[in-house]
C-alpha cells in the first residue's frame, strides 16, 4: 500500500510525479473551470495532463473527456502524456495519433479525444465529462464558448492553459476576473520559474534574472511570469470577457435592430441587436473597410436575421449629403429601412454605454450581451485583436509618453462599433441619469 494519504496523491506516486507546492496548488483545486496562465517553458502541458488524470477517477463509470486545441497538433504534448501516464498504470486499452482525431481509451471504457477548433463539427458531439484546453490562448471566442456550452448536460469540468498573447481577448480577460476564485471559476499563474527542471534556482535563478534585466517589463510579465498586461487607458474598463462576452444566437419572429455607425477608410460598422426583457443582446456584426452603402446592405441582406430587421439607428454624420446621397437616403431607397438618428455628446454616450455594462444589482445580470461573431465591437473594447490587421487597436482615453490619461476626451479612433452601440442605446433607452453633467466637458461625434 503507498504511503501517499490521497488517491490523488497514489496516482502520482504510481506515474513518478512530484509535483511542486505552486503546481500542487493547481492539481487539488476542484472548482468547475479553472484556468492557468503560465510563462514559456513553465510545464502547462505537463500540469495539464496530469490534471485530467488527477480527476478522471472523479467519473462514476466510463467517462469521456476531451482535449481542445486551436488545431490538433497543439494537443500533442499532453496527449503524450497521458499515452504515458495510463500505461504506467496499467490501464490503457488503446491509443492511437496517427490519424487526427486521436483517442485514448481505458480497460474501464473511459475515452479521451482530442479535437480542434478548425473542425467545430466534432464539437457538436457527445458532452464530455471534462475538457482540458491545451494552449487555450489561442482559441478564438466561438470555440471557446461552444465548447463550453457542451459541458452543460453532464456539468463537466474545464482545465485551460496556456500563455499571454499580447493579453487582448478573452483568455486575459478570464485570468483576471477569475483571480479572486469566486464562484466555479479560479485562475491561477504559473510562471516560467516553476518548472524546477529549466530553472533550478527558481526566481533567483541566473536565467530569470538575465530576462528580467533585458526584456522589455509588459514581456516579462505576459511571458515569464504569466501575467495579463492590457492596454492602458481603455475607456470601457467596465467590459468582462465572462459577464458579457456569450454566444447569444438570432432568436426568429423577434425584431432585430440595426445600429451603426458609416465609413469608408476606418471601418462601417453595423451592430446587429436583439432586445430581450430589456436586455440588449448583440447577436451579429457587419465591420467591413473600403466598402460603400451599397455594398454593406447586400452584405446585410445575405443573413438569416435580416427577414426580421424592423428599425434602425445611426450615427447624425449619416443624414448629410457629401457629394452624393446621404447614407440614410441609400438604406430607405435600397430597403425601405428608417434609421433614426440624433446628435451624442462622447461624454454622455460613453456613460450611458457603461451603465449597461455594469450588472443589474438586484439580479446581477448584465444588461448587455456579445456574441464573439461581433470581432470589431470586442476588439474597440479591449477583448480582441483588431480584425484588419490582428494588431492592438482598442478605444481609448488620451495619454502621454508614459500612459497617463490627459483630459477628458477619448480618442476619436478605433470606437465604430462603440460609437453604433452607442446611438442605438440612446436612440431605444434615452440617457437616463447622468450625474453630475454641468461638471463634464462635452464635445459631439
Amino acid at each position: 500500500m503507498p504511503l501517499a494519504s490521497t488517491v490523488v496523491d497514489y496516482l502520482f506516486d504510481k506515474v513518478e510525479f512530484e509535483p511542486t507546492p505552486m503546481q500542487r496548488g493547481i492539481l487539488e483545486c476542484r472548482k468547475r473551470y479553472v484556468l492557468v496562465s503560465g510563462g514559456e517553458q513553465a510545464g502547462k502541458s505537463m500540469v495539464a495532463s496530469k490534471y485530467l488524470l488527477s480527476r478522471f477517477m472523479d467519473t462514476e463509470g466510463p467517462g469521456l473527456y476531451w482535449l481542445v486545441a486551436a488545431d490538433y497538433d497543439r494537443t500533442r504534448a499532453e496527449f503524450d502524456y497521458l499515452v504515458s501516464d495510463f500505461a504506467a498504470l496499467g490501464v490503457l486499452a488503446e491509443s492511437t495519433k496517427r490519424v487526427d482525431p486521436g483517442r485514448i481509451v481505458l480497460a474501464d471504457g473511459t475515452r479521451i479525444e482530442t479535437k480542434s477548433g478548425k473542425d467545430p463539427r466534432t464539437l457538436a458531439m457527445r458532452a464530455p465529462n471534462g475538457i482540458v484546453g491545451c494552449e487555450a490562448s489561442q482559441l478564438d471566442h466561438e470555440t471557446f464558448y461552444r465548447i463550453r456550452s457542451r459541458l452543460a448536460p453532464r456539468k463537466g469540468w474545464m482545465f485551460l492553459s496556456g500563455t499571454m498573447e499580447g493579453s487582448l481577448g478573452w483568455y486575459p480577460q478570464l485570468a483576471t476576473a477569475w483571480q479572486a476564485g469566486a464562484g466555479d471559476e479560479q485562475s491561477f499563474m504559473l510562471p516560467s520559474w516553476s518548472n524546477h527542471h529549466l530553472y533550478p534556482g527558481g526566481r533567483e535563478d541566473p536565467e530569470i534574472l538575465a530576462l528580467k534585466d533585458n526584456s522589455p517589463d509588459e514581456f516579462f510579465l505576459e511571458r515569464i511570469e504569466g501575467i495579463p498586461c492590457p492596454p492602458t487607458g481603455l475607456v470601457f474598463t467596465e467590459f468582462r470577457a465572462d459577464l458579457h462576452l456569450e454566444d447569444v444566437r438570432y432568436e426568429p419572429g423577434l425584431p432585430v435592430y440595426i445600429w451603426m455607425d458609416p465609413g469608408y477608410a476606418g471601418a462601417y460598422a453595423v451592430e446587429v441587436v436583439q432586445i430581450v426583457d430589456e436586455q440588449v443582446r448583440v447577436i451579429d456584426e457587419i465591420y467591413e473597410r473600403g466598402l460603400v452603402t451599397e455594398e454593406i446592405i447586400r452584405v446585410c441582406q445575405s443573413r438569416e436575421w435580416w427577414q426580421d430587421v424592423q428599425y434602425g439607428a445611426i450615427d447624425v454624420a449619416g443624414t448629410q449629403h457629401q457629394a452624393m446621397a446621404a447614407p440614410t437616403e441609400i438604406w430607405m431607397r435600397e430597403t425601405g429601412l428608417y434609421l433614426a438618428s440624433q446628435r451624442v455628446r462622447i461624454n454622455e454616450g460613453t456613460e450611458r454605454l457603461k451603465a449597461f455594462f455594469k450588472p443589474d444589482p438586484l439580479t446581477g445580470q448584465p444588461k448587455i450581451l456579445i456574441s464573439p461573431h461581433a470581432s470589431g465591437l470586442l476588439s474597440e473594447l479591449g477583448a480582441s485583436p483588431n480584425p484588419f490587421d490582428g494588431q492592438t487597436r482598442v478605444y481609448k482615453w488620451k495619454t502621454d509618453r508614459d500612459g497617463n490619461i490627459v483630459g477628458q476626451i477619448p480618442e476619436d479612433k478605433y470606437n465604430h462599433g462603440v460609437k453604433a452601440l452607442i446611438y442605438g442605446i440612446v436612440d431605444r433607452f434615452g440617457y437616463g441619469s447622468i450625474r453630475d453633467r454641468e461638471s463634464i466637458k462635452v464635445k459631439h461625434w
